[in-house]
């Protein structure tokens, strides 16, 4: 039985990611703030972590990170920053610290270590990193991932882009407004919204986690490229609705969300061949069918 340890699994992906993973047999450890049967406490601003956790430990799937949906405040952004960045420099000084033969380190990352900008290129792993604030974010949370390698862990990086489901994030914050015909395009509507349902993420990790050969960063974004617009439309239809109120101007979503308005308002396609290519195949890579699944599960 292989024993993995993973961080955020009280959220969206996490929960579901560690399910799948008991059912398989696999042993999951989950870091927590409070102790129960298979949670482990961690504290991040005490920088401490249960030693038990890594005892005969094979892999961490790393995925916690405080939520970017918030407006970025400069306190906020070193929130954002810190459970990223420092929670990866934290495990990695555990299992240094306690010599632990760790054979894989899996992290989340994101699709805005391109930048968030609308451009006419399809991004792939081997593209330069930004230097805007989400940008330098994932480079530096990356790096802390990557310094595993230093111990003789593999290491891989996922860049997430949006998580479909109706059970958290995006598409739970529209529900509502859809069945109240307020649905509206953001912005001028022609920004890439790259996507993946939660479900071919969960394999994802899996994948990654069991394949030995692979290693490095992965693009997490379904094949099928759709503009914020288009996007709109698609999930208004899923819904037996339409998009009858006029677009929301970027002034005014700048206005209400400040810095956090770039990551609504750009977006360019991502290319998720890299991982195809390695043998992973997206269960949803069309849209339509995607949301379709998501809303009939919802019922």
């Amino acid at each position: 039985m292989k024993t993995v340890l993973i961080s955020g699994a009280t959220g969206l992906v996490g929960g579901i990611l560690a399910q799948r993973l008991t059912e398989k047999g696999y042993e999951v450890r989950i870091l927590s703030r409070k102790k129960s049967a298979n949670h482990f406490i961690w504290d991040l601003k005490e920088k401490k972590i249960e030693d038990s956790a890594f005892e005969n430990l094979d892999a961490i799937i790393h995925l916690a990170g405080a939520p970017v949906s918030k407006k970025w405040s400069e306190s906020y952004k070193e929130v954002i920053y810190k459970s990223r960045v420092d929670s990866s420099k934290l495990l990695f000084e555990y299992v240094k610290k306690l010599n632990v033969d760790l054979k894989t380190f899996v992290t989340a990352s994101g699709i805005n270590y391109y930048g968030t900008l609308t451009s006419d290129k399809i991004f792939t792993e081997t593209d330069p990193p930004s230097t805007d604030f989400f940008g330098k974010v994932c480079v530096d949370w990356e790096n802390a991932a990557f310094d595993f390698e230093s111990l003789g862990t593999r290491v891989c990086s996922v860049r997430t882009s949006v998580v479909l489901s109706t059970q958290g994030g995006m598409l739970k914050e529209l529900l509502p407004i859809t069945k109240l015909n307020l649905l509206s395009p953001l912005g001028t509507g022609k920004q890439i919204l790259p996507w993946i349902h939660v479900d071919d993420l969960v394999n994802m990790y899996i994948y990654l986690l069991e394949n030995k050969k692979l290693s490095g960063a992965f693009n997490a974004a379904a094949p099928q490229i759709v503009t914020q617009k288009e996007f709109t439309k698609i999930w208004a239809q899923s819904l037996h609705k339409k998009v009858i109120l006029p677009h929301v101007p970027s002034f005014a979503l700048k206005l209400i969300f400040g810095e956090m308005a770039s990551i609504l308002l750009k977006g360019s396609a991502i290319s998720s061949k890299k991982i195809q290519k390695s043998g992973f195949t997206f269960q949803y890579n069309d849209l339509k069918n995607a949301l379709k699944d998501l809303l009939e599960r919802n019922q």
